[in-house]
């Protein structure tokens, strides 16, 4: 069986090195239109986008939100693909609406608070977006 590749250098099958310039700046296109599009379905404010991207700058934000083109860092990337499971996960679980809203409904499970998982993943930063993607990835395994 043929090995799945997006180009020749980043294979699928490992976890690519988000510490080299270059697989970031492949990836990156990629990653800032998934990041984007989320920011469209949850319907998140600019602050939240930037919150959950680690704090970057206004003007770093709106810059790639109008070009859709940068670099990532490896910090960014790492919250994009967390971002992107929890989106993923949220879709095989839920129809419609509520797949997008839930993020942003307060929720009752005790990793919450009575707060929203959107709050959760904002203020604990890569720790708080990875609770939820386990906790969204345990319910799609039936666990």
């Amino acid at each position: 069986m043929a090995q799945k590749t997006i180009s020749p250098d980043l294979d699928l099958k490992t976890q690519p090195n988000l510490a080299d310039p270059a697989i970031r700046k492949k990836l990156s296109r990629a990653a800032i239109q998934g990041l984007l599009k989320i920011t469209e379905e949850w319907n998140l404010k600019n602050a939240e986008a930037i919150a959950l991207l680690g704090g970057i700058s206004q003007t770093r934000y709106y810059k790639l939100k109008r070009t859709h083109q940068g670099v990532l860092t490896q910090d960014e990337l790492t919250r994009v693909s967390l971002l992107v499971g929890v989106f993923r996960a949220l879709h095989v679980l839920f129809h419609g609406k509520f797949a997008n809203e839930w993020v942003s409904r307060r929720n009752s499970n005790p990793m919450f608070k009575n707060a929203s998982p959107l709050s959760r993943m904002i203020e604990a930063g890569i720790p708080g977006i990875l609770a939820v993607r386990r906790l969204l990835d345990a319910h799609v395994h039936g666990q």
